[in-house]
């Protein structure tokens, strides 16, 4: 990724649903490129975030962007952990 700047302002701008009165979010602006990219990744809901863009200076970045710029080894912030993946022997059936 060219020279992006994750310390630069940026804005996040909701999908454009026309046929729901409002999107799952509204517009925000952010102080970092940082925390609009995480707030996008960890606190949006999927079908908020589908459609949704992030602006920062003059470059726009759609879904597929914002995940590459979190999952970039340059991003500055630390990441939610995932949840572990349940195993199929992880079951309480047995015990009831």
């Amino acid at each position: 990724m060219a020279s992006f700047s994750y310390n630069t302002a940026a804005e996040l701008f909701p999908a454009a649903i026309r046929k729901k009165k409002r999107a799952g979010f509204a517009y925000r602006r952010f102080g970092t490129a940082a925390e609009a990219v995480r707030f996008a990744i960890e606190e949006l809901p999927a079908d908020s975030l589908n459609g949704a863009y992030l602006q920062v200076e003059e470059a726009r970045f759609d879904q597929s962007g914002i995940r590459s710029l979190y999952e970039s080894q340059d991003f500055p912030l630390p990441r939610r952990p995932r949840p572990p993946k349940p195993t199929d022997g992880d079951t309480d059936a047995d015990a009831a």
